[in-house]
């Protein structure tokens, strides 16, 4: 049992932090782009939306619920709503000028609030459906390994969770070594890639949910 949850946990652990996501890209445009700081409170709110998701899933499938995730309706919601979200987020990215580097300016003035981003992080995971499939689908997994224990659910995902916030911010940390390398035209390519990416994802679920029915 020990070595089976073991070995859930790390597929949980590279899912969350190695899918090449909305969040992913957020994170890694961030740390290049302000250090990181900042990009720890994206991190971190990316992280409290899984921990959200999480126990709710947990909560739902403790009291027999889990089918409501499992509705159209609900699915095809969220889609739309978190495509709104993606592609409006992917649009800001088109706006911002990268500072440059021969410019005499504080760049801590020009940093977004932690608040901000924390806010940013949680609603960029939250309002993505693959990440509600994809609790649900691990805490369906875990839950049957601990007999359906709510204590042994929130101490095995917090764990993990905890795993989960160490490999983004050492992610973080890496962007933010490179960024001092980087002129402004990488920059501005950067942020079109990011941005392009985030508007994508948006489509994609917007036309999946909606469209493509």
């Amino acid at each position: 049992m020990i070595l089976s949850l073991i070995y859930q946990a790390i597929i949980i652990i590279i899912l969350l932090t190695f899918s090449f996501g909305p969040a992913f890209f957020a994170l890694i445009n961030t740390g290049i782009k302000f250090g990181y700081r900042t990009g720890s409170f994206l991190a971190m709110g990316v992280v409290l939306s899984d921990f959200f998701l999480c126990m709710l899933v947990c909560f739902l499938v403790y009291f027999g619920m889990a089918n409501l995730l499992h509705s159209s309706e609900t699915q095809t919601f969220f889609a739309i709503i978190g495509g709104i979200i993606l592609i409006v987020f992917g649009a800001f990215f088109f706006k911002k000028v990268p500072v440059k580097t021969d410019e005499a300016i504080d760049i801590e003035n020009q940093l977004p609030s932690p608040k901000l981003m924390l806010l940013k992080g949680f609603f960029l995971n939250l309002f993505n459906p693959t990440v509600w499939l994809l609790w649900l689908a691990n805490v369906t997994a875990i839950s049957k390994t601990l007999d359906y224990s709510m204590i042994k659910m929130i101490a095995f995902f917090s764990i993990i969770l905890g795993a989960v916030l160490a490999v983004e911010l050492f992610k973080v940390k890496l962007a933010g070594k490179i960024k001092h390398y980087l002129t402004p035209k990488i920059m501005t390519t950067v942020n079109y890639i990011t941005g392009s990416a985030l508007i994508i994802f948006g489509l994609i679920l917007i036309y999946n949910h909606y469209f493509n029915k």
